[in-house]
């Protein structure tokens, strides 16, 4: 039996999912979850096999959960569901340990191929993106992105914040989140900028005219 968490802001979408797992006897799931935060917590309570994780939701997106997870639980297989097909998003997914990204509209049965394909322990892409990237490799120059732009657009959002002198319970109360989640939102953007200290990051946003 594989066990199957799944992780979506959007009930809607958590119904198609639980639907589609539950007329499939070789799935069992385990539980599921509205948040980032909450999809850490049903992980370490639940154990899956596989957590079907959306990429976009409003307390931690993602791409921070993998990243949060993976060093606790290496065996667990994150397949991460997104409306997006951008090939920046897929390689951060993939570096932070996911082990497939697929697209929201890909077929049910691609769904359940996806799974599979990452429980043999092979990386899964949606085929739509695997001719962009093969496209990408031939020119070294097209992988040549600058780091602002594997910011999610709430990173974005806080890093003009920090900027301006926002304190984090500033940052939480101006926009309606958590100081924890600011704080992990924090920490993701010193990682990927390589900066972590508030003068190095009014810098790199005056230089990339995120602030006047």
């Amino acid at each position: 039996m594989i066990r199957v968490l799944i992780a979506d802001d959007h009930a809607i979408v958590r119904a198609g999912l639980r639907a589609l797992l539950i007329e499939d006897t070789a799935f069992e799931l385990v539980g599921e979850a509205a948040g980032g935060y909450e999809a850490i917590e049903l992980v370490k309570k639940t154990r899956p096999d596989v957590l079907m994780l959306d990429l976009s939701m409003p307390d931690l997106d993602g791409i921070s959960v993998t990243r949060m997870i993976k060093p606790q639980f290496p065996d667990l297989k994150v397949l991460i569901l997104t409306l997006h097909e951008d090939e920046a998003l897929l390689k951060e997914a993939i570096k932070a340990g996911a082990a497939g990204y697929i697209l929201k509209r890909a077929a049910e049965a691609e769904l359940i191929s996806a799974i599979r394909v990452i429980l043999r322990g092979d990386l899964y892409i949606d085929p739509a993106m695997v001719r962009g990237l093969l496209e990408d490799s031939r020119d070294p120059q097209i992988n040549q992105k600058n780091p602002i732009e594997s910011l999610t657009p709430r990173e974005t959002e806080i890093l003009k914040l920090i900027v301006e002198g926002y304190t984090n319970r500033q940052i939480g109360q101006e926009l309606n989140i958590s100081i924890r989640t600011v704080e992990g939102h924090r920490a993701n953007i010193s990682d990927k900028l390589g900066l972590h200290s508030r003068v190095e990051l009014v810098r790199y946003a005056r230089q990339h005219d995120l602030i006047k």
